[in-house]
C-alpha cells in the first residue's frame, strides 16, 4: 500500500499526468513527484534492491528492476494511477535484471547474471525474447524506437554491445551453391566494441549517430560512431567513478554523474570539450534530463537527495527528498 502525504480526512493527491519517478534504495520505495511543485505525491513499495525504473508508454505503469549484484530475479510492477503495487514478475533464470527500456508496448531489460538482454510482454505476462551478449555484467540499455537496434554497456568486460536486427542473405555452401529453399531472413547480429575500463552509463545521441559512454575506472569518455561501430574519440575527462551519462534533448551537451566525485560534468558535444563542473554534493548516481532541456535531476545517493539543476544557468536550483540513497529516475507521461 502506498504511504501518502495527505492531511487526515482528505483525499490522496492524484498522480500528475506528467510525473517524475525516483527510487530510494534505503527505503525500498518509488516516489511519485510532481515536477512543477517538486513535492512527493506518493511513495510506493518496491523490492529489496531497486536499481532502475521505467514507465510504460501510456504513463500508467512503472517497472522497477531488483538487481542484487546479479543474483535477484524480480521485476516490480506498479499502478501509477491507483498508486499501488501490482504482482511482481519473476524473471527466473534471467538473473540480475537492471537496465530498463519500454519500447513497442514491451519492457526490455538487461540480465547481469545471465549476460543477456530480454523482453517482457505485459499483455502476455511473459518473456518473449532473449539474446545473450557473452559479456560480463551487461548493465545499461538503449533500444531504438523501431526496436531494431539494442545497445548495452558490459561493465566488467569494458565493452559496448551493438545488436541489430537485419536482413541476412543465404549462406553459400563450400561447393558454391545455396541450400535448397534458402531465402533471406531477418536475424540479430552483434558487434562488440571495446571502451574504457568500467564503462557503465551511456546514451545515444538524439540523431542516433553517436553513442557516448563514461568509464568509472579510468574516467574516460568513449565516443562510438554507430554507423561504423567504432570508437572515434576517447576523451580524458577524469570522471572517476562515472555512473550515468545523458544527452540534452537538443543533442548539444552531455551530462555525466560520478559517485566518487561530487560534481556534475557538462560537455559540449561538437567540440568534445568540458563546459563546466557543477558541484552537486558528495556523488551522483541516477540522472534524468527534462524534455525541454531546462532542468536535470541527479540522484545524489550519499546525500539522500535528488538535486535539481538549472541547465540554463548551470546552477543547483533545488533538492527533493525522495528517501534514502536515491538512484533510478524516470518520467511517466499520460496522454
Amino acid at each position: 500500500m502506498a504511504v501518502l502525504r495527505a492531511a487526515p480526512g482528505s483525499a490522496a493527491p492524484a498522480t500528475p499526468p506528467r510525473s517524475l519517478l525516483a527510487l530510494s534504495k534505503a527505503n525500498h520505495t518509488l516516489a511519485i513527484v510532481d515536477p512543477v511543485s517538486l513535492k512527493v505525491i506518493a511513495r510506493l513499495p518496491v523490492g529489496p534492491d531497486p536499481h532502475e525504473v521505467i514507465a510504460s508508454s501510456d504513463g500508467a505503469t512503472a517497472y522497477v528492476s531488483n538487481t542484487g549484484s546479479g543474483r535477484m530475479h524480480d521485476l516490480d510492477i506498479l499502478d501509477l494511477v491507483a498508486q499501488k503495487a501490482l504482482p511482481s514478475f519473476d524473471t527466473g533464470p534471467l538473473l540480475g535484471p537492471h537496465g530498463l527500456v519500454f519500447v513497442g508496448g514491451k519492457l526490455w531489460f538487461t540480465a547481469e547474471g545471465a549476460k543477456a538482454v530480454a523482453r517482457y510482454d505485459p499483455a502476455a505476462a511473459k518473456v518473449d525474447w532473449i539474446l545473450g551478449t557473452g559479456q560480463n555484467r551487461t548493465h545499461m540499455l538503449d533500444v531504438s524506437e523501431d526496436a531494431k537496434q539494442v545497445t548495452t554497456t558490459n561493465v566488467d568486460s569494458s565493452t559496448v554491445s551493438i545488436l541489430e536486427y537485419v536482413l541476412l542473405q543465404p549462406t553459400v555452401t563450400p561447393l558454391g551453391t545455396l541450400p535448397p529453399g534458402a531465402k533471406p531472413r531477418m536475424e540479430w547480429v552483434g558487434t562488440v566494441v571495446p571502451v574504457g575500463k568500467g564503462s557503465e552509463g551511456f546514451d545515444v545521441s538524439p540523431d542516433g549517430r553517436e553513442l557516448w559512454t563514461a568509464a568509472a575506472q579510468d574516467g574516460t569518455l568513449s565516443v562510438i560512431d554507430l554507423a561504423s561501430k567504432k570508437v572515434v574519440a576517447t576523451i580524458d575527462a577524469k570522471v572517476l567513478g562515472a555512473n550515468r551519462l545523458k544527452f540534452t534533448p537538443d543533442g548539444k551537451r552531455v551530462l555525466i554523474s560520478s559517485l566518487r566525485i561530487g560534481e556534475l560534468f557538462i560537455y559540449d558535444v561538437a567540440s568534445r570539450r568540458e563546459v563546466k563542473r557543477l558541484s552537486i554534493g558528495h556523488g551522483g548516481a541516477g540522472l534524468l534530463v527534462d524534455n525541454d532541456g531546462a532542468r536535470a535531476f541527479v540522484a545524489c545517493s550519499p546525500d539522500d537527495s535528488v538535486v535539481v539543476v538549472d541547465l540554463k544557468k548551470l546552477e543547483v536550483a533545488g533538492h527533493i527528498d525522495v528517501g534514502g540513497k536515491p538512484d533510478g529516475l524516470a518520467w511517466a507521461v499520460r496522454p
